[in-house]
């Protein structure tokens, strides 16, 4: 079975995703669902047993559901076979997700679920030239500090937990490129501007799949955040949330947010891959 990006295995075809209430899984859905994704590219035509075995279904259920399929026009069995795959129909059920928008549309309604409740700040960003740019930013409540980072908004990538946890992913030679392209300057007296500290500080980073920033980047703020990658398993963005210092320790809000991060990041990685690439990056010009 192969593997996402963040080195787990994904979930049986047959598997459902746990809900807020059980109560409210209609399960007859859930089932047409399993079948539709008991195919795949390394299997793309299946006999009732196989979508059974791999949709977690007793062989009747799933003849059933096949034939119900193949009415709507989902499924269509293979000629002089006892096989069946999925028909050019199903792109129906992506492509509203496909074209509605980019990596940034799609980011923004992830982050407003975060929004005040976990964190006052959520930001999506890339980097260019050495600067993370935000290409999708909502906060609530930092204006008070003075901090306001809209979209556009470039800061040095050396300086950020965002921009930590995308250089983190690439390699050693792109890293010492990004880290060079811009003036390194104290920001804090936390702020780190040492090239082999920050080469150090990166390895560290990879190693634990996120960063964190307590007061490097400004006054008073503390952020994690992680990276997004694209279908190359390199980054494409990286994704990140703030608080003031004053709502919660910096271990107290790397345990707390920590599990929300890595999901909003599996999630927009996890559409770029389902995607082959459709939800991107729109660049000027």
């Amino acid at each position: 079975m192969a593997r996402s990006e963040g080195g787990e295995a994904p979930a049986a075809p047959g598997q459902l995703a746990p809900t807020g209430n059980p109560k409210n899984l209609v399960h007859s859905a859930a089932k047409v669902f399993a079948v539709l994704r008991a195919f795949g590219a390394d299997l793309p035509e299946l006999t009732v047993t196989e979508v059974a075995t791999r949709a977690g279904l007793d062989r009747g259920t799933a003849f059933r559901l096949i034939h119900t399929l193949i009415a709507l026009g989902y499924l269509r069995a293979v000629p002089g076979t006892r096989r069946f795959r999925l028909t050019l129909r199903c792109l129906e059920l992506g492509f509203a997700a496909l074209s509605a928008n980019d990596l940034p549309g799609h980011a923004e309604p992830l982050l407003r679920e975060l929004v005040p409740s976990l964190a006052d700040a959520g930001s999506l960003g890339v980097i260019e030239g050495g600067e993370v740019i935000y290409l999708q930013r909502v906060q609530q409540g930092l204006e008070r500090s003075g901090v306001v980072r809209r979209p556009g908004t470039r800061v040095g990538a050396y300086a950020t937990a965002l921009g930590h946890a995308i250089l983190a992913h690439f390699p050693r030679h792109r890293q010492i490129e990004h880290l060079e392209a811009v003036e390194r300057v104290m920001l804090s007296e936390r702020t780190v501007t040492d090239l082999d500290a920050l080469l150090a500080r990166l390895e560290a980073v990879r190693a634990q799949g996120y960063a964190v920033s307590d007061g490097e980047n400004a006054y008073g703020l503390r952020t994690i955040a992680a990276p997004v990658l694209g279908t190359d398993g390199l980054p494409l963005a990286g994704v990140s949330l703030t608080i003031q210092a004053a709502r919660q320790p910096i271990g107290a809000f790397v345990e707390t947010a920590l599990p929300h991060l890595r999901r909003l990041a599996e999630e927009l990685t996890e559409g770029v891959r389902l995607s082959l690439g459709a939800i991107g990056l729109r660049r000027a010009g």
